[in-house]
Order: C-alpha cells, then sequence, then structure tokens
C-alpha cells in the first residue's frame, strides 16, 4: 500500500462511525445519572485491538462523543471523549504488550485481561464524571451496574468478533501494513 496515512484515516473514520452506530443502536437508560448503556464497548475494543493506538482512541473518543450528542446526551459529550479514549488507550497498550505476538490462545487471554482493565477504567471514570462534575453526588453509584453491564457485553462481543477478525489473512495484512 502506498499510502498508509490515507488508509489509516479511512479506517479510524469507518471505525468512529461503527462506534457511533453501535452506541445508538441499543440504548437502555440508566435512570439514577442519566446516561445510558449501549454496545460500543464492543466495537471500542475490537478497533484497539485491530488498529494502531492512536487511530483506536481518536476512533473511540470521536465515535462515542458523536453518539451522545446525536442522542442528545450533550453533557456527557466531554467525559466521553476522555473517557472512552482511556478505554481505548488501555485496551489497545495492554494486549499490544501482551497479546499482539503470542499464539491465539494466549492472545485471547491477553484481549479478556486488557478489556477487563479497560472496561473497569470506564465504569470508574463514569462514576467520577457524573458524582463529580454532573453533579450527582453518590447518586452515581446508581449507575455502577448498568457501565459494569455494558463492559461485560463489550469484552464479550469483541472476544467474539476480534479472534475471526484477527485469524482473517486480509485482514491481518491490512492491519499489519498500516502498524508499520
Amino acid at each position: 500500500m502506498k499510502n498508509h496515512s490515507t488508509l489509516r484515516t479511512v479506517l479510524t473514520a469507518l471505525f468512529a462511525a461503527l462506534i457511533c452506530v453501535a452506541t445508538m443502536l441499543v440504548q437502555i437508560p440508566i435512570p439514577a445519572t442519566g446516561g445510558y448503556a449501549n454496545l460500543g464497548d464492543g466495537i471500542i475494543l475490537i478497533c484497539a485491538f485491530l488498529l494502531h493506538p492512536l487511530d483506536a482512541i481518536i476512533a473511540a473518543a470521536l465515535g462515542s462523543a458523536l453518539a451522545d450528542v446525536l442522542a442528545g446526551y450533550i453533557s456527557f459529550v466531554p467525559g466521553t471523549l476522555v473517557i472512552k479514549a482511556g478505554v481505548a488507550l488501555i485496551a489497545a497498550l495492554i494486549f499490544n504488550r501482551i497479546g499482539k505476538s503470542v499464539p491465539e490462545k494466549k492472545a485471547f487471554v491477553a484481549l479478556i485481561v486488557a478489556g477487563v482493565v479497560a472496561e473497569a477504567f470506564m465504569v470508574w471514570g463514569y462514576f467520577f464524571y457524573e458524582a463529580v462534575l454532573l453533579g450527582v453526588g453518590i447518586g452515581a453509584a446508581g449507575g455502577i451496574a448498568g457501565n459494569i453491564g455494558q463492559g461485560v457485553v463489550g469484552i464479550i462481543i469483541a472476544g467474539i468478533v476480534a479472534p475471526v477478525l484477527r485469524r482473517s489473512d486480509g485482514i491481518r495484512k491490512l492491519m499489519d501494513s498500516i502498524q508499520k
């Protein structure tokens, strides 16, 4: 491929769009905080396991924040930008460190570990954001269960889809070419 930067930009935009759609597709309201649980974290994790970490961060932050804007959750946009970027960063760094060049079974364990740590960050990030910055106080604890559920579903989605994509010769060659 001659123009890696164009390809990286296109893939980043594609993942941002997929994250936005997955986030908006199923929204389960969390009345305690005024937020919602969604499926976007599954795509964020897949993105973190396939793309360059910087591209994953951009896609996660922009796709998730755009979903908040389009769904009318404007007060969550600043927190979502930072929290979802953090999810992608944590998952990508852990996975790239321990799961990138190991056999598939060990890579799956790395994927799960990276997903759990990243989603724990998401749960605590939203708790802090809602409690302190949105002024919900201890009531933000009411959103923890929904955010844990969202994280678990995201890990399950990524745990099913990412290994299949990683085994695809075409996807692997594409991702290897843009990682350089």
